[in-house]
């Protein structure tokens, strides 16, 4: 098992092996990122990973991990305004009229 050094901004240079280290990259824009559980101070550090050092932990048998942002974030904005106070205060009284309620709800189940 190789070992791998890391710097902790608590602690300073810590020594690690390829199992206390984890590599995860994003799918969207291939940003990488390595993180460690900090064996003096217990802190999670992450770190930012260039593409060299992705492939450098990765070869050393560092755990390889992808993920993607959510779907959302690619959705259209700027449709209607923007959500208020005073949208979430009607909201809250439309809940507590169980009337005005009942029509909201089979609106939409006529649709």
């Amino acid at each position: 098992m190789a070992t791998i050094r890391a710097s902790c901004s608590d602690c300073g240079d810590v020594e690690l092996t390829t199992a206390d280290v984890k590599v995860r990259v994003c799918t969207a824009d291939n940003q990488g990122t390595y993180s460690f559980r900090c064996p003096i101070c217990r802190m999670t550090v992450v770190k930012p990973a260039e593409p060299r050092t992705v492939d450098l932990l990765v070869a050393s048998g560092v755990a390889y991990s992808t993920w993607s942002p959510p779907l959302e974030l690619a959705e259209p904005r700027g449709w209607g305004r923007p959500f208020t106070h005073d949208d979430l205060l009607d909201f809250h009284e439309l809940l507590s009229d169980e009337r005005r309620l009942s029509e909201a709800v089979a609106s939409l189940t006529d649709r």
